[in-house]
């Protein structure tokens, strides 16, 4: 993939009640995922150590932090601070671009 052009949202495809997921970048300083969601899939809360961009890149998608919900759309993006409790919920099906940085 590295030197080819490419349409992120062609890179994963949605599945029926599933959420698929594929690692673009994988390094020590940080990882590149795309993920399809099918409506009403979702992740349950968690937390992770590091910051993460969120850019939907299709549908829409519920995303709650530290119990604050946002409503996200499609090409909007939110930060996902490091170890606050976050969950995502497909309102429509929706594709996200997840970039996360580790602080080194």
């Amino acid at each position: 993939m590295i030197g080819e052009k490419k349409t992120l949202a062609n890179l994963v495809d949605y599945q029926a009640e599933s959420v698929v997921s594929k690692t673009i970048i994988k390094k020590e300083p940080g990882t590149v995922t795309l993920f399809a969601f099918a409506e009403g899939e979702g992740l349950s809360e968690h937390t992770s150590p590091h910051e993460a961009m969120v850019y939907l890149l299709d549908g829409e998608a519920m995303i709650t932090i530290a119990g604050n919900p946002f409503h996200l759309r499609q090409g909007e993006m939110i930060i996902l601070p490091a170890d606050k409790p976050h969950a995502l919920k497909a309102m429509k099906k929706f594709k996200m671009l997840l970039v996360m940085i580790k602080e080194l």
